[in-house]
């Protein structure tokens, strides 16, 4: 960046500085506390200068570069947000298929560009609505889907051959994929012309939220193979996988935890496929799914180091060449566990920050939870506010103008670096150990993560940290606000709707479809085609699962 010269006369002029100017202040006004770090823990220094990145041996071509070229810190196109504007994307749905229904309508209207429908917990982990361990949970944290049927109502009015879809169905992936493809059968809509999104990552589950089915390896094999079925089939726009480090932040998580996992996991399910007889460079563009934290600077450099972390492991280990395999789709989130019941309102701020972050981070696919998210399911209104916040910020600020517009920051070029440095040491940590399935087996993750948010919660507790509305600047009153209230017989319905379903079906071709099922999932081969002959049969969620699980067993978890 600069020569020797110029760097002495740097070195100098610092410290004259810091012999006149800032000493004199200090004496007057000290500093109100001895150490400033990021909301992960980095030292900040006082002032950055490039006699740090001298120290660092900093390199722009190797570190930064040119948008759209390796290592693509600086995003993954030439253009950005100049060429491509971010899509926001809305997260939602709950109770019964015809009340999704309405709602993915309204987002559409509003100006969502794609709707992530939300399943419930139940549909998640291959349960019909009816089995006695759903009680409670059916339509409470998204949308019951016990069969094509429930997945013909909720796109019901909307044409899914041009609308971008999609769903959290980590341990599920498969089975959503074949959902989709016979609705798409059923209209008589090309696959060629799906634009579908799923997170059909597994591996996280086992680590932060406890939906799984199978055994690690078992899940990740299950995945691989609609994966395996969509490079084969060539369906452009449909990607079969999200590697979401989002879940690990979630559930308390560092950021060097977030990013040093998710390229774990990454890794483990790139070797599977390449066994399986794929190129790295003849895989579809990958997506990673990251959250956007309230530390602006801290999370936008997050974001920058991943991409240069992904680039270097993909050329490094894979030696991969083209810059499809290098880069990947970039999706976001609110850190939505930072949001509070305590003065709801503030909410709205973290979100707009969020949304700064995610368009001054390069992100692709843009969400900002709503403000009511500690509260309850969005309400459209809320809902509604979030998309808003992301296209003020997108259309108003003026932060999309130009790519990668803190490039260059000293400071935010040394956390980029740091943030790498310390990620990829968990990284080769997990390595070392056998890889994510491993590691994820002997507990290693979980606890790290554990760990992680307990020392948060202490640091909140003891006032370490602030974390304003709940440990400074409480009110005394509660602030209330209208939240989403599910109908409590929207249950009762969706039980009755598949106790019906099994009565009106084809019962005949339900059992020759799982038999088929069965004896493909015993012989160990891709799993897609039975999967969709049995959905187009109307076998339920719980019956092909049953199946599966029949075959495959299911994951108890080990406590270390």
């Amino acid at each position: 960046m600069y020569d020797k010269k110029k760097l002495d006369a740097i070195r100098e002029e610092k410290k004259k500085w810091e012999e006149t100017s800032l000493k004199k202040e200090l004496e007057e006004k000290g500093e109100h506390k001895k150490e400033f770090r990021t909301w992960d823990g980095l030292l900040v220094e006082r002032i950055y200068t490039p006699l740090e990145m001298e120290s660092r041996g900093w390199d722009f071509t190797e570190e930064l570069g040119f948008p759209g070229q390796y290592p693509f810190t600086r995003g993954r196109t030439p253009t950005m947000f100049r060429g491509e504007e971010p899509r926001g994307f809305t997260y939602g749905g709950f109770g019964t298929a015809e009340a999704t229904n309405k709602w993915l309508k309204y987002l559409i209207e509003q100006g969502g560009k794609e709707s992530t429908v939300a399943m419930d917990l139940p549909t998640q982990i291959g349960l019909d609505s009816d089995n006695p361990l759903s009680r409670g949970e059916v339509g409470r944290q998204g949308v019951a889907i016990d069969s094509l049927a429930d997945m013909e109502t909720i796109y019901e009015g909307i044409d899914i051959g041009e609308t971008y879809v999609g769903s959290v169905v980590p341990c599920i992936g498969p089975y959503y994929l074949a959902l989709m493809l016979a609705l798409a059968d059923k209209r008589g809509v090309p696959h060629s012309k799906l634009h579908i999104t799923m997170q059909n990552e597994p591996l996280k589950d086992y680590v932060a939220r406890g939906t799984y089915i199978f055994p690690p390896g078992r899940a990740v094999e299950f995945a691989c193979d609609a994966i395996e079925y969509v490079v084969k089939n060539r369906l452009e726009d449909v990607l079969p996988i999200s590697y979401t480090g989002y879940h690990f932040r979630e559930a308390g998580s560092t950021i060097y935890q977030e990013l040093g996992f998710c390229l774990a996991i990454v890794v483990e399910f790139i070797e599977k496929l390449i066994g399986r007889g794929i190129d790295i460079d003849d895989l579809p563009r990958a997506e990673i799914n990251l959250t956007s934290g309230v530390d602006l600077l801290q999370e936008v450099s997050k974001f920058r180091a991943i991409r240069r972390m992904w680039a270097r492991t993909m050329r490094e280990k894979f030696n991969a060449k083209s810059a499809k395999a290098m880069s990947f789709t970039h999706r976001a989130g609110s850190n939505s566990s930072l949001y509070t019941a305590q003065q709801p309102l503030n909410n709205m701020v973290r979100g707009t920050i969020a949304a700064l972050v995610q368009v001054l981070g390069g992100v692709q696919y843009c969400h900002v939870a709503p403000y009511d998210e500690a509260l309850s399911i969005p309400t459209a209104e809320s809902a509604k506010l979030s998309l808003r916040t992301h296209q003020i910020v997108m259309y108003e600020s003026g932060v999309a103008n130009t790519v990668d517009p803190l490039a260059g920051s000293y400071y935010v070029e040394a956390l980029t670096d740091e943030i790498e440095e310390k990620s990829m040491e968990l990284f080769n940590r997990i390595q070392e150990m056998g890889g994510a399935t491993k590691a994820i087996e002997e507990g290693f993750m979980r606890n790290e993560i554990a760990k992680a948010a307990h020392q948060f919660q202490m640091e909140i507790e003891k006032g370490e940290r602030i974390w304003v509305g709940v440990n400074k600047y409480q009110e005394e009153e509660p602030f209330e606000i209208d939240i989403m209230k599910v109908d409590p017989n929207e249950e009762d319905r969706q039980i009755e709707k598949v106790k019906r379903l099994r009565k009106e079906r084809d019962n005949g071709k339900v059992g020759v479809s799982l038999d088929e099922l069965r004896k493909a999932t015993q012989n160990n081969v891709n799993l897609m085609i039975p999967l969709i002959n049995a959905v187009k049969s109307y076998a339920t969620t719980g019956e092909i699962f049953d199946v599966l699980k029949g075959v495959w067993g299911e994951y108890t978890e080990q406590i270390y």
